[in-house]
């Protein structure tokens, strides 16, 4: 069997396709085809359960007649939009979409009705290959670096480089991050080294941090590159992050998670994926308009959301510390 899977992004949620991939190479000893953005391609590069690896720039069509050559006997849809219903229509192979619940989303997030089911969407991304007889066999996420990810460890302070704590401090909207007061008392709480992590459009805030903090905090945000940073991760102690990326690499690590949450919610189904022991969720109390949008991004007809403002530093240093 010759099966083509497709996600074109995030980070999250193509970490978060890893088991079905791995399920469809392992249980099914199929050929691996995966399709994704370009831009993506340092999650899925190292991963050893795919045989070829497509990537995307900009228009689909450049790849239909390269994919229509390899003649797949299937196509496992885990994006399900437009582009993806184009490239079903252009291979006119046998094809299975997984289930995005937008109708159920919109309600939650307009309404506060809670029609979600309660499945992970990983589940939900296992499901569109069952009848291929994939199963769930229990592993979890994947993520693997290659040696050359691995950063430079002079780049960092000796006391930094075990035994600290990894805070991912940036996000995709503003709605899904705490304000800088707070991850400031966060890391002048913690027992532990703190090391920041982020992008480069989170460098200056962890520089501000870092001074304002001290020595015990370490910004690393915008000095390493992705799979850098995933290697940084890797060999943290614990990890506090917001709901990004970083969180779903950090599960695939099994590492110990502290998630905090604000404009979304666990509900819609993208909750660390069987982290470590001792992994918990924090969400801002008595705030009544979450979940605030879908993706966590301010909307023009409604003041920004605030609502992290009301996640307590106390949670989240006793979860730190203990």
């Amino acid at each position: 069997m010759k099966v083509l899977i497709v996600r074109f992004s995030s980070i999250g949620d193509i970490v978060l396709t890893t088991p079905v991939i791995r399920g469809v190479k392992k249980q099914l000893d199929a050929e691996v085809h995966v399709l994704t953005k370009k831009a993506f391609a340092p999650v899925l590069v190292a991963n050893p359960y795919i045989d070829r690896l497509w990537l995307m720039n900009e228009k689909i069509e450049e790849l239909f007649d390269a994919l229509r050559a390899e003649k797949f006997d299937h196509l496992v849809d885990l994006h399900n939009n437009m582009r993806t219903a184009k490239l079903k229509s252009a291979l006119k192979i046998p094809s299975t979409s997984f289930k995005k619940f937008n109708i159920e989303k919109w309600l939650l997030v307009n309404f506060k009705i809670d029609k979600m089911p309660s499945v992970h969407i990983v589940d939900r991304y296992r499901d569109a290959a069952a009848h291929l007889g994939l199963t769930d066999d229990g592993l979890g996420l994947d993520y693997f670096l290659s040696k050359d990810d691995e950063p430079n460890h002079t780049l960092i302070p000796e006391s930094h480089r075990s035994n600290y704590v990894a805070f991912v401090i940036g996000g995709q909207h503003p709605g899904k991050m705490l304000p800088r007061h707070k991850i400031e008392a966060i890391c002048s709480g913690s027992q532990l080294p703190v090391m920041l992590l982020g992008g480069p459009e989170d460098a200056v805030k962890g520089e501000a941090i870092a001074k304002k903090v001290g020595p015990t905090v370490f910004n690393a945000a915008g000095k390493f590159k992705l799979n850098e940073s995933a290697a940084l991760v890797r060999d943290s102690d614990v990890v506090i992050t917001h709901d990004t990326g970083l969180m779903h690499i950090a599960a695939a690590f099994q590492k110990r998670i502290i998630s905090i949450w604000g404009a979304t919610v666990p509900e819609f189904g993208m909750y660390p994926y069987r982290p470590g022991e001792g992994s918990v969720q924090i969400e801002p109390k008595g705030v009544w308009d979450r979940p605030y949008s879908k993706l966590g991004d301010n909307k023009w007809y409604k003041p920004n959301f605030k609502g992290m403002e009301k996640i307590e530093v106390s949670e989240v240093l006793e979860a730190l510390n203990r």
